[in-house]
């Protein structure tokens, strides 16, 4: 930028500043990488005035000066730009990257994809042969230059700006010609216009030869950050930024800066002091005295502070923090971004009426329902005090699991809703205690008031605490499945305060809850039920099978996580079970003291084997992540995925988990058919399946990107700059064909 301090000998570049309206985008920009256009309004367009007054008040007019014109005969003052491949050829269908190589003079620099108070970004427009796309420019992390008050992130020495170059299969020919016109703005004590022509011409061959010239370029360039991550939440001056590292990093962020994507957000020039809580780091932000609304989110880059580097020895990771308290945002989804409290509030409550529907919850509160039956002719305070201790043991159990998910989060787990079921042990122990409901519903063994009241007994005197053990139960089992508008409710409740969070997860309670409660408050709708009788003891056993059909489910969840030798021994330690249950159960009815001690001795050797089988096969090696079950599927990879968007290729990525049941029914009735099939090929869709049955910090970093906090998350990516589109957790045919056709007419336009 311009120096105020120092006569300007040469001609002050013009435009200085963006002032393109929001929805302008540059060429070479892309949603994967964060850079968007500067804000609209009356904000933008202040900021831009004002900085373009400093810069211009600033300096002297060169016609007062008399002084050479340092710009005038060479189109790349102080400065000099090469087209770089890092291949010597590429084959027909390949993909390989290409940079803009700008090497500057000792104190001049270029911009940054958010130029900061003043500037602008170099920009390319491609002459290219037909077919052949080139992704958006991907910047170094930048540095903060300020003068006068007035700061710019920008690029030093000798940067390369990266582009991804997409070779289409059926490109015909020798060689293909890369060629552009690039223009930057070039500034030290005086800012500068330039443009360069550049062209490059690589062969074509039968096999891509890679060189590795770009390798330490590569390197340079800011990573995903797998494993952090960040929240953010409005302020009075600004917003304040939460970063929660992966359990391996032990680094300090003290010295750090974050540097936003988006323009009149922040103060560029403020201050930013980052300070330790726990594990996580802190940081206040000032927010843009331009700013018209707080913003939905804060994507940009985190930069190491001197000596520091992040995992992998990145320099820079991306950060995108939704904001709590910030502008509502509207989306086909019902996204989290800037979600009022009120509106997460009211999504929970909707969140957790539907998660009764799905198929996760059925077999315990299908067992819920038989014990209305039963005590439909309890007296109405029994039957209130039972809805109220079912209820209470759902939303006791919402904010327990909460209350643990926060806190493992602050201490930097990347975890989620569900996250239990990602344990081998608590799948293992699941699968036991399933088989033992279910045992007890055959008559094979009574298992305690406890457990018996979970399957339907309404006595007042003893069963209320098997009506607030089912409430637990149903919770725990409830936890794979993510129904309607749980998704942005739970991301909202991610990135709040505790207290906010635990009243999220508390009115989700409430609303799965809520309909029994509410049953067991009308007499005159249990009076409705039928009349207990035989049939009962049918309906009892009956509903034994559903049980043992989530064991079996649970038994398959297990083998994913640790193959199938675990699997195995889980499956002997059900037979140990059944041993057991046939033991005690037969323990009542032996006639001599030797037997009734003998078979409780049985019972209590094989319930202790069944403990032991399920520890030994917890502890075996996690099973590597399965392939997608369809060979159409990719597996999960954030830089491919990134490097087929920014090429401008339509990406599918469904965010998936073997216990998340929504998510294999989503796969038969909707993913699996052959119109979605049919349409995926017709648009040229990559389809991705990114398998969250273990944790993986990769797969939690893209849902952190999307406010989302569980599976299923469908994100359906049109290519090149535009936006991505959420799709509903319940997924139609219709629904994934709409929004591939959608993107395609909007290309088309």
């Amino acid at each position: 930028m311009c120096n105020p301090s120092q006569k300007l000998r040469g001609t002050i570049g013009v435009p200085l500043l963006d002032t393109r309206p929001v929805g302008t985008a540059r060429r070479g920009q892309g949603w994967w990488t964060g850079e968007r256009g500067a804000p609209a309004g009356r904000g933008g367009a202040a900021l831009s005035l004002a900085a373009a007054l400093v810069l211009l008040l600033a300096a002297p007019p060169t016609w007062a000066q008399g002084g050479a014109d340092l710009g005038a005969d060479d189109g790349s003052p102080h400065s000099a730009v090469t087209l770089v491949a890092e291949v010597s050829a590429a084959a027909p269908g390949a993909a390989f990257d290409a940079a803009l190589r700008i090497e500057q003079e000792p104190g001049w620099h270029v911009y940054w994809t958010n130029p900061g108070d003043a500037g602008l970004p170099p920009d390319v427009a491609w002459r290219l042969p037909e077919g052949v796309r080139v992704g958006p420019l991907r910047h170094p992390a930048p540095h903060v230059v300020e003068l006068a008050g007035v700061a710019s992130y920008a690029h030093e020495g000798t940067p390369f700006f990266l582009s991804r170059v997409a070779v289409p299969p059926d490109f015909e020919g020798d060689s293909l010609r890369l060629a552009g016109t690039v223009d930057y703005l070039i500034c030290a004590d005086v800012c500068l216009p330039a443009t360069e022509e550049v062209s490059l011409a690589v062969p074509i061959a039968g096999a891509t030869v890679r060189t590795g010239a770009l390798d330490a370029a590569r390197a340079a360039l800011p990573t995903k950050g797998a494993g952090w991550t960040a929240a953010a939440a409005a302020t009075d001056g600004g917003y304040a930024l939460t970063l929660a590292p992966p359990d391996a990093w032990a680094g300090s962020l003290d010295g750090a800066h974050f540097f936003p994507a988006e323009k009149a957000v922040l103060d560029h020039a403020a201050a930013q002091d980052f300070v330790r809580e726990g594990r996580a780091w802190a940081v206040a932000l000032a927010g843009s005295p331009y700013a018209e609304a707080p913003a939905e989110r804060l994507p940009g880059v985190l930069v190491a502070p001197p000596g520091e580097t992040f995992p992998d020895g990145a320099r820079a990771i991306e950060v995108d923090a939704i904001v709590a308290g910030g502008a509502v945002a509207s989306s086909a989804a019902g996204g989290a971004a800037g979600l009022g409290l009120g509106a997460a509030l009211g999504l929970a409550l909707l969140g957790g009426l539907l998660l009764n529907l799905m198929p996760c919850v059925f077999p315990i509160l299908s067992i819920k329902v038989l014990g209305f039956v039963q005590g439909r002719d309890a007296s109405p305070a029994a039957l209130r005090a039972h809805g109220l201790a079912f209820g209470a043991g759902v939303v006791v159990s919402f904010l327990a699991l909460a209350g643990a998910l926060l806190a493992l989060r602050a201490a930097g787990a990347g975890l989620g809703w569900g996250f239990q079921l990602q344990s081998p042990p608590v799948v293992a122990a699941l699968a036991v205690l399933m088989t033992g409901l279910a045992l007890s519903l055959l008559g094979v063994v009574e298992v305690g008031q406890g457990l018996a009241a979970a399957g339907g007994r309404l006595d007042r005197r003893q069963g209320l605490g098997g009506a607030f053990l089912s409430g637990v139960l149903a919770t725990v089992v409830a936890t794979p499945c993510t129904a309607p508008f749980m998704g942005a409710a739970l991301g909202f409740a991610l990135a709040q305060p505790a207290l906010a969070a635990l009243a999220v997860f508390a009115t989700l309670g409430v609303g799965m809850a809520l309909p029994y409660v509410a049953l067991s408050f009308r007499p005159a709708l249990v009076q409705r039920l039928p009349r207990p009788g035989p049939w009962m003891e049918t309906l009892k056993q009956a509903l034994a099978f559903p049980l043992f059909a989530t064991a079996a489910w649970l038994v398959w969840v297990f083998a994913r996580q640790v193959g199938a030798d675990g699997a195995g021994l889980l499956l002997l330690a059900l037979v140990l079970v059944g041993l057991g249950a046939w033991a005690w159960g037969r323990w009542p009815r032996v006639q001599t003291r030797a037997g009734r001690r003998a078979a409780r001795a049985l019972g209590l050797l094989a319930a202790g084997g069944a403990v032991a089988l399920v520890v030994l096969a917890s502890g075996l090696s996690p099973a590597p992540t399965a392939p997608p079950d369809d060979g159409a599927w990719r597996p999960f990879d954030a830089e491919a995925v990134a490097a087929l968007v920014d090429e401008g290729r339509p990406v599918f990525v469904d965010v998936t988990a073997a216990w998340c049941l929504t998510c294999q029914v989503n796969k038969k009735t909707a993913l699996g058919t052959d119109a979605v099939r049919d349409a995926f090929e017709r648009a040229g869709v990559t389809t991705v399946r990114a398998d969250w049955t273990n944790r993986d910090a990769e797969i939690t970093a893209f849902l952190d990107r999307f406010g989302r906090s569980g599976v299923p998350l469908y994100v359906y990516f049109p290519g090149g700059a535009a936006e991505p589109v959420l799709l509903p957790e319940l997924l139609t045919p219709s629904l994934v064909v709409d929004a591939v056709e959608a993107s395609e007419v909007a290309a088309a336009l």
